[in-house]
């Protein structure tokens, strides 16, 4: 029991942490905020932050993981709603990633630019290699339902799932290159609506599923994203 209310603490104490980060991040933006500003923030010392991550990169690492195993959380009502076709399934889970990206758009944007140096690879590549392994469990049964639905014709759902997770990982950093780009125009907005609409044109021929079925969103939904992206004028 003691062992159990131990770990307990360590967890909300953890958190704590990772909640005043993100408060920060919300009205500093990452690259401002220091760890001297969380432990101003909560009243601890250098030693009690470094108690629980040894480091900001770390401490970003697992907000990020935080996050995505909230935003995993979110996809479970989906994948168990007996209610939903496969089809449907697919549309609430498209909606479910995006209106959670939306949710947490400050903080992705205020680390991005950050995120992607080339510093943070390793990072990247762990993040990338836990969604390779998290996503398919997600993808892969409601696959299974497309088949026995016969709205999907593949043969393989586990080895479609992976395919289709690798997909979207490399259709985020293409978009994502898109939108650091230094002076987006109209031409930004037709590239990315291409990207999107190969991809959710790839994903249907990989499943079998009828022409025009999957696709969820276009482009329009990333403006409010290039616009916060675009470099401010420096104040004088």
């Amino acid at each position: 029991m003691a062992r159990t209310v131990k770990e307990q603490e360590y967890a909300e104490k953890r958190n704590e942490i990772l909640d005043s980060a993100v408060r920060l991040i919300y009205s500093k933006g990452y690259e401002r905020m220091t760890i001297q500003d969380i432990q101003t923030d909560l009243q601890i010392s250098s030693g009690a932050f470094y108690h629980y991550f040894d480091s900001k990169q770390a401490l970003l690492e697992a907000m990020v993981e935080r996050m995505g195993a909230a935003a995993t959380q979110a996809f479970m009502p989906i994948l168990q709603d007996s209610h939903l076709t496969a089809l449907q399934k697919f549309h609430r889970y498209f909606e479910a990633s995006a209106q959670w990206k939306n949710s947490e758009r400050t903080l992705i944007i205020s680390s991005l630019r950050m995120w992607y140096n080339d510093e943070n690879a390793v990072i990247r590549q762990k993040m990338t290699s836990a969604s390779l392994k998290g996503t398919p469990l997600i993808l892969e049964p409601i696959i299974r339902q497309g088949i026995e639905e016969k709205v999907f014709t593949t043969r393989s759902p586990e080895q479609v799932a992976v395919i289709i997770t690798g997909m979207a990982l490399t259709i985020a950093d293409a978009l994502i290159d898109l939108m650091l780009s230094p002076h987006p125009d109209p031409s930004t907005f037709q590239k990315l609506g291409l990207i999107l609409d190969a991809y959710f044109d790839t994903i249907e021929r990989i499943l079998g599923a009828p022409a025009g079925s999957l696709k969820t969103f276009d482009a329009d939904v990333f403006k409010d994203w290039v616009v916060e992206l675009e470099p401010k004028p420096e104040s004088k």
